[in-house]
């Protein structure tokens, strides 16, 4: 590597020919960062790999790109890189298939916290789900804090990430799965609830839940009994929670 070519060592990789090399090999890319206002013909080849990649990119000013890099050089350019394959849907369902098992999946929808998505991993490889899925915007990536939080379960849980969640629930629900949903205002209370048979368990964001369209394609709603002062609990808890019920019921 020559004194042009800089590289980050935490999930991230910049400067031109980096990035160019990483597009190219295929190495899994979250995102692609481009510096607002440069015009050089090797910024054009990268756009240029990026569409022929699916890589969705952003242009944004040089100051942001000089904080994610801590004011190294990068030439205008920075790929945030996941910390782990993605995998497809078929691939989760497949899996399941494999073992004689029906289908158990765990969707989030717009975690921004990689503690959540981390701790979420982790459970859902305990409780043996067969996969997890992300939405490919506004929602955390693979990142090196995912992994460090889900304590190795990234390299045995597959996660699939998707264009869009609720299309997502539909295709699932052609497939025979169930998806449940919790929302404060359900009738049921989850442990009420047969969650034995193909399942879709959805989380939604820590701040706003499940959005609206998401929760019109849940097939049903649980609630998780609150008898405290504190009206809702953290995104990975009550996924965990979730997920044990369906554990339970599976294995009795």
């Amino acid at each position: 590597m020559n004194n042009e070519d800089y590289v980050s060592q935490n999930d991230k990789i910049y400067g031109r020919n980096p990035v160019i090399e990483a597009l190219e090999s295929g190495r899994t890319i979250d995102r692609l960062y481009i510096q607002e206002k440069l015009n050089h013909p090797v910024i054009g080849k990268i756009r240029n790999i990026a569409k022929e990649q699916g890589v969705r990119y952003q242009f944004t000013a040089k100051q942001k790109l000089d904080k994610m890099t801590d004011g190294a050089n990068h030439q205008g350019v920075v790929a945030v890189t996941a910390f782990h394959d993605y995998v497809s849907v078929e691939e989760i369902l497949k899996r399941a298939e494999e073992r004689g098992e029906s289908p158990f999946i765990v969707i989030c929808e717009g975690l921004s916290d990689p503690h959540n998505l981390g701790s979420i991993i982790r459970t859902a490889n305990a409780a043996g789900a067969h996969g997890v899925i992300i939405p490919k915007n506004r929602s955390v990536a693979l990142n090196s804090t995912v992994a460090k939080v889900s304590a190795g379960a990234v390299e045995y849980t597959y996660v699939a990430k998707v264009s869009n969640i609720s299309q997502t629930l539909d295709k699932l629900k052609k497939k025979g799965l169930w998806i449940v949903g919790t929302d404060l205002s359900a009738a049921q209370n989850h442990y009420e609830c047969d969650l034995k048979g193909p399942l879709g368990i959805v989380i939604g964001s820590e701040g706003s839940g499940m959005s609206r369209i998401v929760r019109e394609s849940c097939d049903f709603l649980v609630k998780i009994p609150m008898i405290g002062e504190i009206e809702s609990l953290n995104a990975s808890v009550a996924a965990g929670i979730l997920m044990y019920e369906a554990l339970r019921q599976r294995r009795n």
